[in-house]
């Protein structure tokens, strides 16, 4: 085993099985570098990888931070549609990026059963395009991150983002970055020039200075093409 990796025991709320996952480390997590979309690239182990619990007995599945949220309805769902079809598949150890991949899959697919609000959603759709920009396979990629798009622009437009660990304007800002990134020169000029333009990003110097960056660039982008 990795030595930046250990092992966390998880309590399910479903089944009420104990179970043991791996983690990453804190204090072994060394980000090298991070991408305009926040994707971060790390020296060793990714901790990505290994952020959704799957509980190897029923499968249920969700990140860390939404484990816990249950309620008896929900668990009455999650035991009809996915603990009654479970294969009993273990990804409690060490993760391939395609094992990590699967696990943010079934965490999707629990979260929509369950009608998470779309920027948690999203948030998973996101971390997938990233595992796939970490296998290099771009259309994987590109498919989920313009599920990632629909559903941010989505919540920007119909959701309380003020409790959601995020706001408005870094959802602006990813809006933004995805459309650029798929291509969508026009659109994603619009989202940066609304972000910057907004008198809240003096709150935030880092996300302005993204903001204003990523702007300029596009536009260069999209005269180039021209």
């Amino acid at each position: 085993m990795l030595e930046e990796l250990y092992y966390k025991t998880i309590n399910c709320p479903v089944c009420k099985n104990e179970f043991k996952t791996l983690k990453v480390k804190r204090s072994r997590a060394r980000v090298d570098k991070i991408d305009t979309d926040f994707m971060k690239y790390y020296k060793g182990e990714n901790p990505i990888k290994y952020n959704v619990n799957v509980c190897p007995n029923c499968g249920y599945s969700a990140m860390d931070k939404r484990f816990k949220s249950m309620n008896f309805n929900d668990i009455n769902i999650i035991k009809e549609k996915v603990f009654a079809r479970w294969k009993g598949k273990n990804y409690c150890n060490e993760r391939t990026l395609g094992a990590a991949i699967e696990g943010y899959k079934l965490a999707l697919y629990c979260g929509e059963l369950l009608n998470y609000k779309k920027y948690e959603i999203g948030g998973i759709t996101l971390r997938i395009a990233w595992l796939y920009r970490l296998k290099h396979e771009e259309k994987n990629e590109n498919r989920f991150l313009k599920y990632t798009l629909d559903l941010y622009e989505d919540a920007y437009s119909n959701e309380d983002l003020s409790y959601g660990g995020m706001d408005e304007l870094t959802v602006g800002y990813l809006i933004g970055e995805i459309l650029r990134r798929l291509g969508e020169k026009n659109e994603s000029i619009k989202w940066f020039g609304n972000i910057v333009s907004d008198r809240r990003i003096r709150n935030n110097p880092r996300l302005e200075k993204m903001a204003r960056e990523q702007w300029q660039i596009t536009k260069g982008e999209l005269k180039g093409a021209i």
